[in-house]
């Protein structure tokens, strides 16, 4: 005699009890620190102070139940700079960290500015302070024990993934991995991931155009082959500006949904063009049903915006867009919403009353 009819007996009986496993995930742009960044933390006494740069989205980024940032540079290996290759002090890495962020993302076009020791110091710096990552790592070994990554985000299991299109013409040497968009790596991991019977899976893609407010062909190709595989979240970065956003069914599983977003633009960072002042933060809810799948219920952006600082006190600080009070900021949001207005598939912006409705 088949069981079968069990499972969502449980899980509907456990719904009933307990309530069904829901998360709410987070996504922040691209973190850089340029020379204005890196020198108005400095310090007197020669350290760097980077708290003041995240105090004001800490409740947002907090309030998700995890979130994930592209860390744009390598941390921890001295001397520090700005662009073009970059390197960031060790409490760079800890400003994000208190601000709540679970994951940082590693594999970008700038992930070998100081070669492998740069790459090395970043990998040694974020598991000294217990920080997860994903996409670069000391050598193969490592590879190979850090993947498949998988969370578990009250009760509901993610698989994450990260890959970059290129790394500014560097190549990888002396043993150190960087995770590259290669459609077969990208299968195989994908499928790796799949049999360690996660309930979503997350791939994180640096790509595209830089300063394109559309994505190009090949970030739509690519992200039609990660649908194919049946990634349910496709989270894009890399043009330093934002870029459209979807949530809509999966063209080749029916039964799922694909949460994809082209890019979410720069999360901190100096530089000058309005476009690239701010970003955005990306919000999915997941859901357990009473078939025991998990599902992507909704999604929703929000807008930030950075403000330029001049020393640890006047620091940089990322802003909700609507505490700016830098003008420059809805120049940029009127540019931003243009774009997801008009190229947005059931993905609107978060407005104050929703947040509240939620918590309710």
């Amino acid at each position: 005699m088949t069981t079968a009819w069990l499972i969502p007996l449980f899980f509907t009986l456990a719904g009933l009890v307990f309530g069904y496993d829901e998360a709410e995930l987070l996504f922040a742009g691209d973190a850089m620190q340029h020379v204005a960044q890196r020198d108005a933390a400095r310090r007197a006494d020669g350290r760097y102070d980077f708290s003041q740069c995240f105090e004001a989205v800490t409740p947002m980024v907090r309030d998700a139940d995890y979130a994930v940032v592209n860390l744009e540079t390598p941390v921890g290996c001295p001397p520090y700079a700005g662009y073009p290759c970059f390197s960031a002090p060790a409490s760079y890495a800890d400003a994000l960290k208190a601000a709540g962020f679970d994951l940082f993302l590693t594999a970008n076009n700038h992930t070998l500015d100081r070669g492998p020791k740069g790459l090395r110091a970043t990998v040694a710096t974020l598991d000294e302070r217990g920080i997860a990552h994903v996409g670069t790592y000391s050598d193969d070994s490592a590879r190979r024990a850090a993947l498949p990554l998988i969370v578990d985000v009250k009760g509901i299991k993610i698989a994450f993934l990260n890959y970059t299109y290129g790394t500014n013409g560097i190549n990888p040497r002396d043993g150190v991995v960087v995770d590259y968009i290669d459609r077969d790596i990208i299968a195989a991991d994908v499928e790796a991931a799949r049999s360690e019977r996660p309930d979503i899976i997350a791939v994180c893609m640096h790509w595209g155009d830089e300063y394109h407010l559309l994505p190009n062909t090949a970030q739509k190709h690519t992200a039609d082959f990660l649908e194919a595989l049946g990634v349910d979240l496709i989270i894009g970065g890399h043009p330093h500006v934002i870029q459209p956003m979807e949530l809509r069914p999966n063209r080749y599983y029916p039964d799922k949904k694909v949460f994809l977003v082209y890019s979410l633009g720069n999360f901190i960072s100096n530089m000058k063009k309005p476009d690239t002042r701010g970003g955005a933060v990306a919000r999915v809810r997941l859901q357990r049903g009473q078939d025991g799948r998990v599902r992507i219920l909704d999604a929703d952006y929000g807008l930030v915006f950075t403000e330029a600082g001049t020393s640890p006190e006047h620091n940089f600080r990322v802003m909700p867009l609507e505490d700016s009070r830098d003008a420059r900021a809805y120049d940029f949001a009127r540019r931003a919403r243009n774009i997801f207005d008009a190229h947005n598939v059931a993905v609107p912006e978060a407005t104050a009353e929703a947040a509240v409705a939620a918590t309710e």
